[in-house]
């Protein structure tokens, strides 16, 4: 049986990771002792995170016209995902992120949205077939809001699951306007947007409920890097244990837990279940520089999780 059909619509970047001892501090210059040109993008991390998980992907989104473009759209098609929705902007450039990362594992980040900021609404409702075929539509806040609200219009038109990964966070979403399925959040954007510590996010599950109630959203994972990841729904409120591992890099570790959690929620696979297994994929990703070729492989997320079964007992 052919996995389930899961649609990311978001950004597609270049990124330029420096290696650096230790962050620098405004108005600082640090040298580098290495760099390294990586695929990136939130979307199209989460993309190949749930291809790797065994999915069957289609991207939708915005490229330039540049040698990026073309060898993203190329790169793409050899992971096989589909990128029959990925639009080439005449004239754009392809986005951009500069990334540092520390000894560590910390990381500072900057983006240039380029052919991103080119993800229209009218685009979007271009696309309104493949988003309605879906079993899951994955989001995050790197292209216009205008297109993530008319992404999650169809989706709910056709009924179709929406997790929402709001970062980087935009205090202007309009929260409440369409339903959210899956809500994907690490601890400081929980703060930000419930006024919660994620520590007492189990505590106050009664008030956060009413919240969600409010904005439409039916649950919610709440990531806490090497701690147990928060889940919280309209009946339990739990914590999933987190792999334990000695990262190396940090980048994209967030994105292969979103990629995880939507291919298992699109397999059929309960909420707790798909956490642990989102859990497993981001700290394997920890293991290797980069946001792509750090997201591991349904067969090695597997593994993982069966040799430290006994740490999830």
């Amino acid at each position: 049986m052919k996995s389930p059909h899961v649609v990311v619509i978001g950004s597609l970047n270049v990124d330029y990771i420096a290696q650096v001892r230790d962050l620098p501090r405004p108005g600082q210059t640090v040298s580098a002792t290495n760099l390294l040109r990586r695929f990136g993008g939130k979307g199209a991390n989460q993309a190949l995170a749930c291809a790797r998980q065994g999915g069957r992907v289609s991207m939708i989104g915005c490229v330039g016209d540049d040698a990026d473009g073309q060898s993203y759209r190329a790169h793409f098609r050899k992971n096989g995902i589909d990128v029959s929705g990925v639009k080439i902007v005449r004239g754009g450039t392809t986005g951009t992120a500069l990334i540092a990362v520390d000894r560590s594992a910390e990381n500072m980040i900057i983006v240039a949205a380029g052919a991103n900021g080119r993800v229209t609404p009218a685009f979007v409702r271009s696309q309104s077939s493949r988003i309605a075929a879906a079993k899951i539509v994955v989001l995050q806040f790197e292209i216009p809001p205008g297109a993530i609200l008319e992404a999650m219009r169809i989706a709910a038109r056709s009924a179709v699951p929406v997790v929402l990964n709001p970062s980087p966070l935009r205090e202007d979403f309009p929260w409440g306007r369409h339903p959210v399925q899956t809500l994907v959040v690490n601890e400081d954007e929980a703060a930000r947007l419930f006024e919660i510590e994620a520590d007492r996010a189990i505590a106050s599950a009664y008030e956060l409920r009413r919240r969600m109630a409010k904005w439409k959203i039916e649950r919610i994972a709440i990531t806490r890097g090497s701690r147990p990841t928060i889940g919280i729904d309209r009946a339990s409120a739990f914590e999933v244990p987190a792999l334990r591992v000695k990262p190396v890099d940090t980048v994209g570790a967030g994105d292969a837990f979103t990629g995880a959690l939507a291919e298992r929620l699109a397999e059929g696979a309960d909420f707790a279940t798909a956490i642990l297994h989102g859990n497993c994929a981001g700290a394997l990703a920890t293991l290797k520089p980069g946001a792509q070729e750090s997201s591991p492989s349904r067969a090695a997320t597997v593994a993982a999780l069966r040799k430290a079964k006994q740490n999830f007992q």
